[in-house]
């Protein structure tokens, strides 16, 4: 009996030994979590602490969105490392001395806190300082860059120039003071004919694209070749416009005279007819531009440069001082001079009797004596009219460039004649004026 009660208490003993190692484990374990969970949450407020000034700085003007994320980079590198779990061989002697070296911080971060305040009171003017030279900064850059767009604009082609100066004239401004002369168009010009005298100019070097102005030099240089005036000529799907999708009552496959084509091109500006007009020229169309620019250059417009016959292309160019002279040119025609100032007419378009009118409706006007009259719009170009016509017992070339609405150049022929009418009225002679 003795025997068996000394084998059952060695056997308990075994067994109490054998559990004591286990239940360390466990309580290791234990405490293993704890310090991974108090380093967890330590990390996390340590990331929201420095989040959140990262934030306020990257929303000062001059930082930008930009500054804040290598901020949020250098916050989640740290964080990554210390969430990787410590190595197995570490035991609950490395956890405690973390957790006193955090205590210890924490006492260290306490004792310093006013001298942190007082350093954060120091950096504040200088945050300021910083933050009026990075705006001063952005403003000098911005003033940069304002310069070089001037410069770039001024050292741009003329050729590129659209749009100048202009408004848009209302019917009040139709019977302003004549004893005034207030052009609304971007570019002018006024020459006496027979004299050459400059009456008025306004921007009239500058290169600006014509439009279908151009339809008066397509007149002539199809004139300077004689042709047959009878002569058939077809509309092909070429003639057609593909650069604008402008309209035209000329089907593809419609047949008219040359003459025809010539007067719906002068009179209403008939795109169609324009090109067939250069294509059926002897040599075809790239002849017929050529011929163009020497007609341009033996009349002295140094300034002006075709690529089609109809003025589409905003690559047709001039100045208003070249088209005074290629109005007054032009006025040695008598087809041009008739063709360009008929009211209307009424062509057979494949069985179908069509009325057509004149693009000026300054010439229904019984008051107006015009000799040479044509009109030209395209978007780069602006409202465009020029015209030779007797203003105040006068022959005088007018040219009117790049006007805006749809009265404006109209507005500013009846400014221009009513202004010549009052300066003969008085006996004065006209001093050349500038717009």
């Amino acid at each position: 009996m003795e025997i068996t009660l000394r084998a059952v208490f060695l056997w308990l003993v075994v067994v109490a030994m054998m559990a004591l190692p286990i239940a360390s484990v466990h309580a290791l374990e234990k405490v293993r979590s704890k310090a991974e969970a108090q380093k967890d949450r330590g990390n996390r407020v340590a990331a929201k602490s420095v989040a959140k000034p990262a934030a306020k700085v990257a929303a000062k003007p001059g930082s930008g969105t930009v500054a804040a994320r290598p901020a949020a980079k250098k916050v989640a590198q740290p964080v990554a490392r210390n969430r990787a779990a410590p190595p197995v061989a570490q035991n609950d002697r490395a956890a405690k001395g973390r957790t006193v070296a955090r205590a210890a911080g924490t006492v260290a971060a306490a004792r310093s806190g006013k001298g942190t305040s007082r350093a954060a009171t120091a950096r504040a003017p200088a945050l300021a300082r910083n933050g009026t030279s990075s705006r001063r900064a952005v403003a000098s850059s911005n003033q940069t860059v304002a310069s070089n767009r001037v410069v770039a604009r001024s050292v741009e082609p003329a050729v590129q120039k659209r749009h100048l100066t202009r408004a848009v004239a209302t019917d009040a401004d139709f019977w302003q003071d004549p004893g005034r002369l207030a052009v609304q168009s971007g570019a002018a010009l006024v020459i006496a004919e027979d004299s050459g005298e400059l009456l008025y100019e306004k921007n009239a070097s500058a290169v600006v694209p014509i439009a279908s102005i151009t339809k008066l030099m397509t007149a002539m240089v199809v004139l300077d070749s004689l042709p047959n005036l009878q002569a058939p000529i077809t509309i092909s799907d070429e003639d057609v416009d593909y650069l604008r999708g402008s309209r035209s009552r000329l089907g593809v496959g419609t047949e008219i005279t040359r003459e025809t084509a010539l007067l719906l091109a002068l009179m209403s500006s008939e795109n169609r007819a324009a090109n067939a007009l250069g294509r059926h020229y002897p040599g075809g169309l790239r002849t017929f531009i050529a011929a163009m620019n020497r007609k341009a250059a033996s009349l002295g417009m140094n300034s002006t440069r075709f690529e089609d016959p109809t003025g589409l292309n905003s690559n047709n160019v001039s100045t208003a001082h070249d088209l005074a002279r290629m109005v007054a040119a032009a006025h040695r025609y008598p087809l041009i001079r008739e063709f360009s100032t008929t009211p209307g007419f009424r062509a057979e378009v494949k069985g179908r009797d069509l009325a057509f009118h004149n693009t000026n409706q300054l010439v229904h006007n019984p008051g107006w004596e015009i000799g040479v009259s044509k009109t030209g719009y395209i978007q780069e170009a602006g409202k465009c009219l020029v015209m030779q016509a007797r203003v105040a017992d006068k022959p005088v070339v007018i040219v009117l460039l790049d006007s805006a609405g749809k009265q404006t150049r109209i507005g500013d022929a009846i400014r221009i004649r009513r202004w010549m009418e009052s300066v003969s009225a008085t006996g004065r002679a006209t001093p050349p004026t500038r717009g």
